[in-house]
């Protein structure tokens, strides 16, 4: 498998190469068509397999383990299967010459990169904002899973730039981490991961199923998978924006439910110096301000940065551990 423990040359320098093309591809290209895009793919499958495995009305609140057993079953189903398909497109990679190997893990890595479509959707909701509330509302929507009908400006701007912290981990950092880490089968089962938690990840009723426990291990799985990415991701937000108090990081971050994404929202309420809020669930920084229009297109700034910042730090980690091991075992 190509990741950080294949130690030649050759496999250094596609790992790099192959990070950066998908990476460019991404900034200048955007997604694939649907029809080619893999995490859509994966949505096919999880929508499919979800309906036999999430009952359609509210259970009651004793434990059914049978459904945690068929939501568990059903994602290892599909972990497995990704994993197989990423492993042989990447031996594939491998054999072909340089720098055509390059150019196909490159082109199979980017789908599961998303930075561009994520800054653009987050500008779409502050330009929507721009010409009425309920435009505002409406673009938001395509990003959120939360009712927008009685947010304010000032909330849909919070939840704009919430979900542009979140989701600079899990379809930027997270992704890049576990390709580093196992090569393309790493970063296309944390996408299965979290595409699956995406859908299934909830505490009881969505879209009229109940996913309390069939969803528990979908939920679970990606908690352990983003744990240490979600911490990079707000470290290098605190990096990109001149340093912050990991001290005032680490208490905000433990004011939301979730263990993994109050760290990159509470790197970027910080840095921003606003306060985000989800009503009655978590108020971040609650001594910043009010975002404003400007704060949206800040954060989008923030989030450039740190991708540019991943990049290069991930290619000098890559080789810096490369030619370290080559002097250990030559």
């Amino acid at each position: 498998m190509l990741s950080m423990v294949d130690l030649s040359l050759s496999a250094t320098l596609l790992l790099v190469g192959a990070l950066w093309l998908a990476l460019a591809i991404d900034r200048w290209l955007g997604e694939p068509a649907a029809r080619w895009h893999p995490v859509v793919w994966m949505g096919f499958y999880l929508g499919w397999v979800g309906a036999f495995i999430a009952p359609q009305r509210a259970q009651t609140g004793a434990a059914d383990y049978k459904r945690l057993g068929l939501g568990a079953l059903a994602w290892l189903a599909g972990g497995a299967l990704v994993l197989i398909v990423a492993l042989l497109l990447q031996q594939t990679a491998q054999q072909l010459p340089a720098l055509l190997g390059l150019l196909l893990l490159g082109l199979l890595l980017k789908p599961l990169l998303a930075w561009r479509m994520l800054r653009g959707e987050v500008l779409a909701v502050e330009a929507a904002l721009a010409e009425s509330l309920p435009a505002g509302r409406a673009r938001l929507a395509w990003l959120v899973s939360r009712d927008v009908q009685a947010l304010s400006a000032a909330e849909v701007r919070e939840s704009a730039i919430e979900s542009l912290a979140e989701n600079l981990n899990d379809s930027v950092v997270a992704p890049i981490f576990w390709f580093v880490l196992l090569g393309l089968p790493g970063a296309a089962l944390y996408r299965f991961a979290n595409t699956a938690d995406a859908m299934w990840g909830y505490r009881g009723l969505y879209q009229g199923r109940d996913w309390a426990w069939a969803g528990k291990w979908a939920a679970r799985a990606d908690d352990v998978l983003s744990w240490l990415p979600a911490r990079l991701t707000a470290l290098l937000l605190a990096l990109v924006n001149g340093g912050l108090s990991l001290r005032a990081l680490r208490w905000e971050a433990g004011r939301t439910p979730s263990p993994n994404s109050g760290w990159p929202m509470a790197a970027m309420a910080l840095a921003l110096d606003v306060s985000l809020r989800k009503p009655g669930v978590y108020v971040l920084h609650a001594a910043g301000r009010a975002p404003q229009a400007g704060d949206t297109v800040r954060a989008v700034v923030l989030g450039s940065k740190v991708v540019l910042a991943l990049s290069f730090i991930v290619a000098a980690a890559i080789v810096l551990i490369a030619f370290s091991a080559r002097e250990v075992w030559p």
